[in-house]
């Protein structure tokens, strides 16, 4: 019996508003075996995540409107000037210490969960997924590939040896801790599979663009891959490509959609700053989910010109993202959005949305008439995850909705 129907007998489904269950999790082919206990902390994690955004969180507004705002102001004799200086109050007062503390420990030890249960099976993981990919022509490594220092030099989101690390040759332990871990982090927001933000693009374009057929699609900074397969499958005519520079992530992603029987996705490890293996105006359709952050402003500004020479006319490009920090965003909520560049292993992040990014798409090329700008939200089934009702509570940026930002060319 799973969590949910555990919660439909006892008569509580409607009234829980809590994370779903770690058991319903969706479990696929090459998914980490988890015990008891090892799903026990994931929903203790959920739920303090829960907690957090929900119950502590606010409370930090309070702090601020009533004690680090006003101090700061009777100090300087004048409002904040920018979110760093709004950042830099907080840090003195101790309920924000205190949050910020708390969800920092959240996210170490989530990585401490999720990297044990990747590690204690660590083989026979590599072992399923090369029994999966060892034939067909789903997963291209480049073993002489330059990992690139925006990746090498940091741990993202406090997670171990980052995207690009092998314990031993053929590990995909990285990529199983994060396949295992997301859920608990978003507490199911994402979907069994964790794969909402690609529904959600899918969503997107058959809204706006419901006569659009496209034969090549190039998703950079795939990861494993989560978010290109609901794409692949919405388009099974089309030729899609998994771009990443992490070869643990493409082995265990190509055996991932192997198991959910997805084959239209090749799985090819490479820099989306360098597409020079395709010609000029090869792809329909160049996606980004959740990527940009994780670059360099060198990076990004190459990977754009480098998207616009492979785009075919009339193509898109598109890019799921945070939104950027404009003039009409309170000082507050960008500083409270700014945590992740700070305290989570996301040095690119603060920059990042600061940016002019509509600029950079014109200077790669693209005309400003045909700049696209949208929105979308996780697409999550409301009989699994009891918890997705209609939630106003303001959580800067933790939430699974998202900017669309690109361009057509």
């Amino acid at each position: 019996m799973d969590g949910s129907q555990a919660l439909k007998n006892a008569g509580l489904a409607q009234s829980y508003t809590g994370p779903p269950d770690y058991r319903v999790v969706g479990r696929h082919g090459v998914f980490p075996e988890t015990s008891h206990d090892e799903n026990a902390r994931f929903n203790f994690l959920a739920h303090m995540n829960r907690h957090l955004s929900t119950r502590v969180m606010p409370a930090v507004t309070t702090a601020w409107e009533r004690r680090a705002g006003p101090a700061f102001e009777a100090h300087e004799g004048r409002p904040p000037k920018d979110r760093h200086e709004v950042r830099k109050a907080l840090l003195q007062d101790p309920y924000y210490q205190a949050w910020s503390a708390l969800r920092r420990a959240t996210m170490e030890q989530r990585q401490q969960a999720g990297r044990w249960i990747a590690l204690r099976q660590a083989e026979t993981l590599a072992a399923k997924v090369e029994a999966l990919t060892m034939s067909g022509d789903q997963l291209e490594l480049d073993p002489a590939l330059p990992i690139p220092r925006y990746v090498s030099a940091v741990d993202h989101h406090c997670m171990p040896g980052s995207y690009h690390t092998e314990v031993f040759p053929g590990d995909v332990s990285g990529a199983a801790n994060y396949d295992c871990g997301i859920f608990a982090t978003t507490g199911g927001a994402l979907g069994r599979f964790s794969d909402g933000g690609g529904h959600a693009v899918v969503g997107w374009i058959q809204k706006q663009m419901p006569d659009f057929r496209p034969h090549h699609i190039l998703d950079i900074g795939a990861n494993l891959g989560q978010n290109v397969l609901p794409i692949a499958q919405a388009f099974p005519e089309a030729e899609v490509i998994a771009l990443d520079v992490g070869a643990p992530m493409l082995r265990y992603g190509a055996a991932r959609a192997r198991s959910l029987k997805v084959d239209n996705v090749r799985f090819v490890q490479g820099d989306g700053s360098n597409l020079s293996r395709w010609p000029d105006s090869h792809f329909d359709w160049v996606q980004t989910t959740m990527t940009l952050h994780e670059l360099s402003l060198a990076s990004m500004k190459a990977i754009f010109r480098e998207i616009y020479r492979v785009l075919a006319p009339g193509g898109i490009m598109l890019h799921v993202e945070q939104p950027q920090y404009r003039s009409d965003m309170p000082l507050f909520e960008q500083a409270m959005r700014d945590w992740d560049a700070f305290y989570n292993n996301e040095p690119f992040w603060s920059t990042m949305h600061e940016l002019d990014i509509d600029g950079f798409m014109i200077e790669a090329g693209f005309d400003s008439a045909n700049l696209i700008h949208g929105g979308v939200t996780a697409v999550v089934d409301r009989d699994v995850f009891p918890d997705t009702a209609d939630d106003e509570s303001e959580d800067f940026g933790r939430k699974a909705a998202w900017h669309v930002i690109g361009a057509s060319k």
